[in-house]
């Protein structure tokens, strides 16, 4: 959507006439080695107001909470009861595109999550104590709070914590362990409405000449999104009685937690620092000053929400969930980028440049063989799949170690290993993608082993391109779907597999087309390829964005070819597959030379290193030029191509 239409579309949908997203009021910043000095992460905190909250990750150290209401410096530690006091060279300004940070804390490996007031997500707000039984306190929230944190700055006194699904008069502690408790005298009887909440006398909420502040969340309200319709933001319980999905309506990247039954510590996890389709997390307890720890099969990230996995009878949790990114990207380099470069023989070396957090990273070894090695997010980052073998997933030591950073990723061994990422002296190329609305989903599933398998996906447009890819089973092909298949030859049951040459075959795969929500992976029990019982598997889904992207098809000529992608600037990667006979999966991008002469080329099927005598494509400002050099691959005559083409 183009932002003239976004912004007719706001006004007719949103009170404030302009369109919010979750990256507009939140965000995950993760921090290696050292805290940067000023974070900028598009949140302006010195416009409309909100709030800081700073972990180390690595060491045990407290958790830092400043907002805009109480000022610069004003640190609060969710993990200890105490009072306000000024951390001196701490976090030293609210920006209207982030925030600042002094020297105090800037050791260490760390993360800050930003939350910004805005209606229908979070607020926060200040008040004196009157010890009165029932006081009301305004608020800005724009509909009912579902979770209110509060803590007294000017007394020792625990974080009080009320949730709309704890019993009546119950209330929980931030700062600690125990179980849910019955507290009448923290918040009133009366419930929270869309403008007032209400306190009663305790010295927690209350107690006369104290000041307090209050952080209120917001849950499944809306007012998100293009038309203002969507939420961003949910508040619930679950049972923990066996395995238990939680359905948000939309996937999460961030979530807290607490059992209310039991004297167990809080949970704060992010897919920024590690949580995962197989539940395995990065876990922060915001009551302790414990450094980070990893948990193995708790709580994985759905498409639709999380699903609790450990069985556990008889207790309840309650949680705050936010939603992963949603804008529709308006440039290619927003969600894609190709860096070429050569190896220096470092270990465990931080890659830059990609210009985003991401969420997909393929590494091509350009000069040696390589098996075009597939890592993202979803997986746990570390997992590598193959395109040029059947392989199951495997982690590597010469891998990807993290992509816990918001700019590339954490790279393996740099010796001569045959696959390092960073052997001295040899050249390379990396694919960087982030996911995002229109463009790019990855989805992980486990297969049922029946036909009719509907999945649901984040793309918010049909599908055109779908790369299955079995993780558990090494004998399994990556499957790929492709929108012009089916025109070509009248069927959803047509595929290409991207670790062979082989044209177009046909199978049961598929028993309906997808949608802007689902996709399928049908067969039965004895259909492994993208559906196994019980087997796992990820899929990457690609469409066309205008501007951004485009997924098509053509038929060769034998004489230079000019396909019109809509681009304004030309093609920054284009990979293109005879559909119709044999041939490889072709990719070539500008970092190293979309040029008016030979272009080097990749295979993705095959370990080869990278072509460099050819002259197949050549710049189009709309798109890429097929020449008529290419009459034995990409430009034989009548024959079939598809293509995946990004600005």
């Amino acid at each position: 959507m183009s932002k003239l239409a976004k912004a007719l579309t706001a006004a007719a949908g949103n009170a404030a006439g302009e369109s919010l997203y979750v990256e507009d009021v939140f965000n995950t910043t993760v921090y290696y080695d050292t805290y940067a000095s000023s974070t900028t992460n598009g949140i302006d905190l010195a416009g409309e107001g909100g709030l800081v909250w700073i972990k180390k990750r690595a060491s045990v150290a407290n958790h830092f909470l400043y907002d805009t209401e109480r000022g610069i410096e004003k640190a609060l530690l969710s993990n200890s009861s105490g009072v306000e006091f000024t951390a001196t060279n701490s976090l030293t300004s609210f920006n209207s595109d982030g925030f600042s940070l002094g020297t105090y804390s800037n050791t260490n490996s760390g993360v800050a999550w930003t939350f910004r007031k805005a209606e229908k997500f979070f607020d926060v707000v200040t008040w004196t104590g009157d010890g009165t039984s029932s006081r009301t306190i305004q608020h800005n929230l724009g509909s009912t709070p579902a979770c209110i944190i509060v803590k007294c700055t000017s007394l020792t006194e625990n974080w009080g914590v009320y949730h709309k699904d704890l019993p009546a008069g119950n209330v929980l502690l931030l700062s600690s362990t125990n179980a849910a408790g019955s507290a009448p005298n923290w918040f009133t009887t009366n419930s929270p409405t869309s403008s007032d909440f209400y306190v009663g006398s305790d010295a927690g909420t209350n107690w006369n000449g104290a000041t307090y502040v209050a952080y209120l969340f917001a849950s499944d309200a809306g007012g998100f999104g293009d038309d203002g319709s969507e939420s961003i933001i949910k508040c619930g319980t679950w049972d923990a009685t066996g395995t238990n999905e939680v359905d948000l309506g939309f996937e999460p990247q961030w979530i807290l937690i607490k059992n209310a039954d039991a004297g167990y510590n809080w949970g704060i996890f992010d897919t920024m620092r590690g949580w995962t389709a197989d539940g395995n997390m990065q876990v922060l307890a915001p009551n302790t000053s414990s450094a980070e720890t990893s948990e193995s099969a708790v709580i994985k990230v759905t498409s639709t929400g999380f699903t609790w996995l450990p069985s556990v009878s008889g207790n309840t949790y309650i949680y705050i969930a936010i939603r992963r990114p949603m804008k529709t990207p308006e440039s290619g380099t927003e969600v894609f980028n190709a860096i070429a470069y050569t190896g220096d023989g470092t270990n465990s070396k931080t890659f830059t440049g990609a210009g985003f957090p991401t969420d997909l990273v393929i590494n091509n070894d350009r000069a040696r063989v390589n098996t075009r090695p597939w890592f993202d997010r979803l997986r746990g980052g570390t997992q590598r799949l193959t395109s040029t073998a059947t392989s199951a997933e495997g982690v590597v030591d010469y891998g990807v170690q993290s992509l816990a950073t918001m700019d590339g990723y954490i790279g393996g061994t740099g010796d001569a290993n045959t696959f390092g990422f960073n052997a001295s002296g040899i050249t390379y190329a990396n694919y960087y993608f982030k996911r995002a609305t229109g463009f790019f989903d990855v989805v992980a599933y486990t297969g049922n082993g029946i036909t009719n398998h509907d999945i649901s996906h984040n793309l918010a447009v049909v599908p055109e391109i779908i790369i299955y890819k079995s993780r558990s089973d090494g004998t399994r092909e990556w499957v790929v779907y492709h929108k012009d298949l089916n025109t070509e030859w009248a069927s959803n049951d047509y595929y290409l597999k991207l670790n062979s040459s082989n044209g177009v075959a046909g199978s049961n795969f598929w028993d309906d087309a997808p949608t802007a929500t689902t996709f399928q992976a049908s067969g039965d029990a004895s259909d492994n390829e993208i559906n196994g019982s019980g087997q796992t598997y990820i899929a990457y889904l690609f469409a066309t964005l205008a501007g951004v992207s485009k997924v098509g098809s053509y038929t060769g000529t034998a004489g230079t070819l000019q396909i019109n992608c809509g681009f304004s600037s030309g093609a920054r990667f284009v990979l293109i597959k005879r559909t119709d006979a044999t041939g490889d999966w072709y990719v070539w991008d500008s970092a190293r030379g979309i040029v008016s002469g030979n272009d080097p080329y990749l295979l993705l099927n095959s370990t080869a290193a990278e072509v460099t005598s050819t002259d197949y494509i050549d710049p189009l400002a709309s798109g890429f030029t097929v020449t008529s050099s290419a009459t034995g691959t990409i430009n034989v005559f009548n024959g079939s191509y598809i293509f995946l083409a990004i600005a």
